[in-house]
């Protein structure tokens, strides 16, 4: 049972492929991994110009502390200056814990601009490569339908392609059609001309008709074969109103020619 299940999942996933391969454009996967280089550039941005603002934030914080260590500064001199020690120590002292923070955030900062330093590099070398990316890319989806037109082309010139095996297939259905028309259309003609089949329009010859043709097409060629004897013989062809003249001649008997033999009178 175990071996029948992998080969049936076998079976789907090669079906499953094959499916997939046939249904897969390149350039559609090309756009589409073209878009996603574009949102980790736009991510990779993104990071950039968060790191820059929390290192402005940073120096911001950094001046204000720095005003703030100045301005005790001087008021610790000028409590001094007015003999009161005691101000000019707690001023000191206040100093003193700013010093400690400004140093936090100076390091702070440094962290933060070596980290911009390296995502602007980063987005930099990205930015190369997705442009890089994009001029293969084009060049590839170029050369790809170049190849399909050339390919279809070729397919409709040797008929081996889908749309062009249907055509011929629609031409040839039509021819043999056609031919069949014809030929029953020749039957029919020689059925009514033989008076196996009845015209019902009304419009076939009678039997007089039909035996007035047969003696005109008897006639033609009996008058074809005497032409041939004339030429045959050396003499003149005769005509279609000699042979008729001559078929009734042999029909009745000339009046002029006498009937009884010549008697003779002894003397």
């Amino acid at each position: 049972m175990s071996g029948v299940m992998k080969r049936m999942g076998m079976i789907f996933r090669a079906k499953a492929n094959k499916a997939l391969d046939r249904a897969e454009d390149p350039r559609e996967t090309l756009d589409y991994s073209y878009q996603k280089q574009l949102e980790l550039l736009q991510k990779v941005r993104r990071g950039v110009a968060d790191v820059a603002t929390s290192r402005k934030r940073l120096e911001l914080q950094l001046n204000q502390l720095q005003g703030q260590s100045s301005k005790l500064e001087d008021q610790g001199r000028k409590a001094l200056a007015l003999g009161r020690e005691d101000l000019a120590r707690e001023a000191l002292s206040r100093r003193a814990a700013l010093q400690q923070q400004v140093t936090d955030l100076e390091t702070q900062h440094q962290t933060l601009q070596g980290e911009e330093e390296k995502l602007t590099l980063a987005a930099q070398r990205l930015q190369a490569k997705v442009d890089a990316f994009r001029t293969k890319k084009e060049t590839i989806k170029a050369t790809y339908t170049a190849a399909q037109a050339q390919t279809r082309i070729a397919e409709s010139f040797s008929g081996i392609s889908e749309e062009m095996s249907d055509v011929g297939t629609a031409i040839q259905r039509a021819e043999d059609k056609t031919a069949q028309l014809q030929a029953r259309a020749g039957a029919i003609d020689e059925l009514l001309a033989s008076g196996a089949l009845d015209d019902a329009s009304g419009l076939a010859r009678d039997d007089l008709q039909s035996e007035l043709d047969r003696l005109s097409g008897g006639t033609d060629v009996e008058l074809e074969l005497q032409r041939m004897k004339a030429e045959l013989s050396g003499g003149p062809a005769p005509s279609q109103q000699a042979i008729e003249g001559g078929n009734g001649a042999q029909a009745q008997p000339d009046a002029a020619t006498p009937q009884d033999t010549p008697r003779f009178d002894k003397q």
